[in-house]
């Protein structure tokens, strides 16, 4: 079953590249760039307007949020996604690829694939290797922006998928899932800031930092290499799962590596460390650094 569920959560250069050059995408086939960057490092709606995958649109996490939360890039509404989607004409019927162009491969990529899950569209997959390796591989580019037809997309939130911050506080007291952190293991452990903000993990949390599950080249490790990391971290893919991490961003990273392995059920809580560092009790917030000062 693995290798059939890795064909629809990845797709390939290669793939990708036959479909662009027979002509097939259109409602039945959309690509989108989910790139974002600092905005003091790059620009990712400039970079996609100078060169982009031919017939791709631009996914902008920063529109497609809940705008009104503290927190950065937490899921907008049924209402929100479905209308945003459909505007880059996403139907229910449409298989979706995204990709980002980020220096490693692949960054963001897995947040918009998890987001489209998330409101329960099944049809998406992660261009292996990302942008970077899309033009490494000499494969086409374009600056023509595409106008697609609007389409009609139903979303409806699958609740399996996300992780609220009441369920992850009773969760330490209970141990109903297994929760896997993403960041570094620096910001994981407390002994670094995490973008000017302390550090710091949830009690009881193991930590695998994203980046194990991609190659030096940028694309997602076999799956038997995805299995043993799993497995070296002492998490059982057989049962319950969440993952978190800074923003809910890399922690998709997880979803989509157990999803590559046949776990369709990792949950993702999307405000992760931003936000319980701002709400839980300091003694649910594990740091080697306060133990240090203390």
């Amino acid at each position: 079953m693995a290798p059939q569920v890795r064909a629809r959560a990845l797709v390939t250069a290669k793939w990708l590249s036959e479909a662009v050059r027979a002509g097939r995408v259109g409602p039945s086939l959309r690509i989108l760039d989910a790139s974002w960057y600092p905005p003091q490092e790059r620009n990712a709606r400039q970079e996609f307007k100078e060169r982009h995958i031919p017939g791709a649109s631009f996914f902008d996490i920063e529109e497609c949020r809940d705008q009104s939360s503290p927190y950065d890039f937490m899921l907008p509404s049924e209402s929100h996604f479905a209308d945003y989607v459909g505007r880059l004409g996403v139907s229910n019927d449409t298989h979706v690829v995204v990709y980002d162009g980020d220096k490693l491969g692949t960054f963001y990529a897995p947040r918009a694939w998890w987001m489209f899950r998330a409101f329960g569209h099944k049809e998406v997959s992660v261009l292996n290797g990302g942008f970077k390796n899309w033009v490494k591989e000499g494969h086409p580019v374009t600056a023509e922006v595409s106008q697609p037809a609007p389409a009609v997309f139903k979303a409806r939130l699958n609740a399996v998928l996300l992780k609220t911050f009441e369920e992850m506080i009773q969760n330490v007291g209970s141990l109903r899932f297994q929760v896997v952190d993403s960041r570094t293991e620096g910001r994981f452990r407390g002994t670094e800031l995490d973008q000017g903000l302390e550090s710091g993990h949830i009690p009881g949390a193991v930590n695998i930092p994203f980046h194990s599950f991609l190659t030096e080249t940028g694309h997602e490790k076999s799956i038997e290499e995805i299995q043993e990391i799993f497995r070296e971290k002492k998490v059982d893919l057989s049962k319950p799962l969440a993952a978190t991490c800074r923003k809910g961003v890399t922690a998709c990273h997880i979803a989509l590596a157990a999803y590559l392995c046949g776990k369709r059920d990792v949950a993702v809580y999307d405000g992760s460390w931003s936000e319980w560092f701002h709400r839980a009790p300091p003694r649910y917030k594990v740091s080697e650094l306060k133990r240090n000062k203390a």
